[in-house]
């Protein structure tokens, strides 16, 4: 309720609002000023405000929390994805170094085969190289023996240089794996370790490849040159009418005879068969060693060196007319020019098997070469050697003389072959010959 009064100084004052509270018989008032009005006004506006306020953002919370959790959710998902595959790409990487790392391994293990084969070969070929050496074949042909000199380093420095490529490819595999997340980026930019090591091995393995060849055609030079003194040698023999078969295979089993006194022994065993360039042509070059030692030997066993070197000849082997009787008669040697005391000399290995007066001879010594060949040296002042004496070429057999049936001083020399006189002018032809082949 509002009132006013009028004042006669004041004038007419502002009418007031009056609240009236009444309980019963009881009955308050008070008046309500107008900031209070105002106050109250703006009161319950801010409760209405409030109030609205706190209605909307209940309403709204639910979709803001649902909104909010979905975004974390589809951040998260994101982010799992990419961890998953930063994972799988680690799990590749992790693997292909893995089987990198074998494939290294293997090859480290075939390096390290090719190294013992290479020891094993080293061994064989200097075995060879000695014999090709001591059988007189040019040193200019000699092929460089595998594992001297430099020709191992490039697989030793192989080896090692994989060996740490296996060593990093191991530290990097077992790395922390953030550490390797961060550098995946860089991984595919880098040569991975197979290729590394293909590159290696390739290198190492053609670098072998072209040593073995090179040794392959000087060995094989060797071989054609070993096959070439032995053809010669052979030619020569068989001009002599010696059958080179028969007596290399005579002194083949001579020879297997000696290694049996010796002791050998072992059980039976295939023999070794050889499917390589390289152990083939070491097989073909033993092969030709072997061939040419048994022809040489066989040739020094012959009797193709001179009684007494540096003497004429003064009677050819064959027909002539006999110094005692005066008519045809077979000479069955030749004669050298030689003086009292001179020294008489075996012309080839074997086996003294008459050494003593013999008619017409004299003082006669007669050597057995095998293969059915023998020499006599007649006419001896003296004699050196007994019966059963073994001799070489060279070996003095006794002193020149004019013992027997002889008109001076001379050295009678005879070759028989199976008994029968041949003459000895084709073996002294063949052994001068063959001095070329057998120094």
């Amino acid at each position: 309720m509002a009132n006013g009064t009028a004042s006669p100084v004041f004038g007419r004052r502002a009418p007031q609002s009056v609240l009236i509270l009444a309980s019963g018989d009881k009955i308050r008032h008070m008046s309500i000023r107008p900031w209070m009005a105002a106050a109250g006004l703006c009161t319950i506006g801010l409760l209405v405000i409030g109030y609205l306020a706190a209605t909307t953002y209940l309403v709204i919370r639910d979709d803001l929390i649902g909104a909010t959790m979905a975004r974390q959710a589809r951040m998260q998902h994101e982010y799992e994805d990419r961890i998953s595959g930063l994972r799988a790409q680690l799990d590749r990487i992790t693997s292909r170094q893995l089987l990198d790392q074998q494939v290294v391994e293997q090859k480290v293990e075939k390096l390290m085969e090719q190294q013992d084969a290479l020891f094993s070969r080293h061994g064989k070929l200097n075995s060879l190289l000695n014999r090709a050496e001591e059988s007189g074949l040019t040193s200019s042909q000699m092929p460089a023996a595998i594992g001297d000199g430099g020709k191992q380093a490039p697989a030793s420095d192989s080896l090692g240089a994989i060996g740490k490529m296996i060593d990093n490819s191991t530290a990097s595999v077992s790395a922390p794996a953030n550490e390797q997340i961060g550098s995946l980026a860089h991984t595919a930019l880098r040569e991975n370790l197979a290729d590394r090591a293909d590159r290696v091995f390739s290198k190492v393995t053609l670098s072998l490849k072209n040593i073995e060849k090179q040794q392959i055609a000087k060995i094989t030079d060797l071989t054609a040159g070993a096959s070439e003194t032995a053809d010669a040698i052979t030619s020569i023999l068989r001009r002599t009418g010696v059958d080179v078969a028969a007596a290399s295979a005579e002194h083949s089993q001579g020879k297997s005879l000696a290694m049996q006194e010796g002791g050998i022994g072992g059980p039976f065993v295939e023999p070794q068969l050889f499917s390589a360039p390289f152990d083939n042509s070491l097989n073909n070059l033993d092969a030709a060693l072997s061939r040419l030692e048994s022809v040489r030997e066989t040739a020094r066993d012959l009797p193709f060196s001179n009684p007494i070197p540096g003497h004429g000849v003064t009677s050819q082997f064959g027909n002539r007319m006999d110094p005692f009787l005066g008519r045809l008669a077979l000479h069955s040697g030749i004669d050298f020019q030689a003086d009292v005391g001179d020294d008489v000399k075996s012309t080839g290995a074997g086996k003294v098997i008459a050494a003593g007066p013999a008619a017409g001879y004299g003082n006669m010594v007669e050597v057995d070469h095998g293969q059915g060949i023998t020499t006599r040296y007649g006419h001896m002042s003296r004699i050196l050697v007994r019966v059963g004496d073994t001799v070489a070429a060279g070996d003095v057999v006794g002193r020149a003389g004019s013992t027997g049936r002889s008109t001076g001083p001379h050295v009678h020399y005879e070759v028989r072959r199976d008994g029968e006189p041949v003459d000895p002018i084709h073996f002294l032809n063949a052994g001068m010959k063959l001095t070329t082949y057998l120094n």
